[in-house]
């Protein structure tokens, strides 16, 4: 860490000697130690380190934001000078600004000092246990690395975050076989700060195996049908997701494009969906501590009990709208649990769909979504009945959080995000 002060220390004499009186900067530096694997072998063990440094440069009305990964004088002296290029050459606009002094910090998580031994040994435990539990998965990739990361957040208003931080990461890709019947990739991946538990325990790995190999069996849906469908933990993730950046970001209430753009305060949703970001949140391995914009970054709930509380606005977006400015990025997003087991979930379904996947276009402002389902299975008379091929989904996504029936009691924790699986009606299943 003292290293990457002194780099901090000789960047900010260079700004100073350029003339450049406002700017906020970080440098991130990174160590990974990497393990590959392929067909449950291991082939590769090697070390990268990563430097990254991001400049914005203010003059008077006008900003320029500048990357490099090079922290020699020379390299950070250019880097000063693009930057001021950037800044002279952009229109001017006087809602870019950085947060007033957040004061001086030292964020310490995860685990800053590996085990490594004790790593190799989980990912050898973790083959081994998908090899006699799933024999007929097949996983074709594998990458294991733990991450550290020394890093520093400095501004010409005072502010100092400075990160110390590590954790280990594991991700499969994986597919089924049996004789000449094989189905799809699938892939599941989990961060932890912690060796206690073995790997198959975390996030939702035993969920993904199991499925893959009942996608043995896969056949397309038969016509057409509107039923509830049940999404994974990780499509409750990406469609709450891009509804919030359809409906609730800087563009969109900048433009006024938004559907929710006079609903704060108001119901969006069913009020069995609350919908937050916690980066302290201690499932959370490592949560932002500030933001893009310089702000100690907060806890932030988007949605209570189906309520918008308020839109989630950068410094920038705040100021060209009038709004109030919203101190996180949006990252580590938290749904909260509901009082429902996903099999009485399942047995609740007479007709229906657990959604695992979605390959589709972006949705556009209005919401409405088209596109594949993947890794997906058809419910029928309260029972997961078979996986499905060939099959389309599509709805509006601020229809889809106005239709949950449950909510489930389980949460998937995979580090960067706690999500529960999620009931909705509306849904349009479409096959041959």
């Amino acid at each position: 860490m003292s290293e990457i002060r002194e780099k901090a220390d000789l960047f900010d004499g260079i700004l100073k000697n350029k003339g450049i009186s406002k700017y906020s900067y970080s440098l991130r530096a990174t160590e990974k130690q990497e393990l590959n694997l392929e067909n449950g072998a291991f082939k590769l063990m090697r070390t990268v380190f990563n430097n990254t440094c991001t400049l914005s440069v203010y003059r008077g009305e006008k900003m320029g934001m500048v990357n490099g990964n090079d922290f020699t004088p020379e390299a950070l002296e250019a880097l000063a000078d693009n930057g001021i290029a950037a800044a002279e050459s952009s229109p001017e606009d006087p809602c870019h600004d950085i947060a007033p002094d957040q004061g001086k910090d030292v964020f310490k998580q995860g685990v800053y000092e590996p085990d490594l031994d004790k790593f190799i040994e989980r990912i050898k435990e973790l083959f081994e246990t998908i090899k006699t539990d799933y024999p007929k998965v097949q996983v074709m990739t594998a990458t294991g690395s733990f991450d550290r990361i020394d890093a520093i957040k400095r501004n010409s208003n005072g502010t100092e975050f400075v990160t110390e931080a590590g954790f280990y990461s594991i991700v499969l890709e994986f597919s089924a076989r049996e004789g000449e019947q094989t189905t799809g990739m699938d892939y599941a991946y989990v961060i932890a700060k912690s060796l206690d538990k073995p790997l198959i325990e975390l996030g939702d790995f035993r969920f993904r195996l199991e499925n893959i190999v009942k996608a043995l069996e896969a056949k397309p849906v038969e016509g057409k049908f509107e039923g509830t469908v049940v999404l994974t933990p990780s499509m409750t993730g990406e469609f709450i997701g891009i509804l919030i950046g359809n409906y609730a970001s800087d563009r969109v209430i900048i433009e006024g494009t938004s559907q929710w753009l006079d609903k704060v305060g108001e119901k969006v949703a069913d009020d069995k969906l609350t919908v937050s970001f916690k980066p302290y949140d201690e499932r959370i391995v490592i949560g932002d501590r500030f933001t893009g914009d310089d702000f100690r970054a907060e806890d932030f709930t988007i949605i209570d009990k189906g309520v918008l509380t308020n839109h989630k606005l950068s410094l920038y977006g705040a100021n060209k709208t009038g709004r109030p400015v919203i101190k996180n990025d949006g990252g580590d997003m938290v749904v909260e649990p509901g009082d429902t087991a996903l099999e009485d979930i399942i047995k609740g379904i007479d007709k229906g769909l657990l959604l695992g996947g979605f390959s589709g276009g972006q949705p556009g402002t209005n919401g409405e979504f088209s596109g594949v389902a993947k890794n997906s299975f058809v419910i029928e008379n309260g029972k997961i009945a078979r996986a499905v091929t060939e099959t389309m989904v599509n709805g509006n996504l601020g229809d889809v959080v106005k239709r949950i029936k449950c909510v489930s009691k389980e949460l998937v924790c995979n580090g960067s995000s706690v999500l529960p699986y999620v009931a909705v009606d509306g849904i349009v299943v479409s096959g041959k």
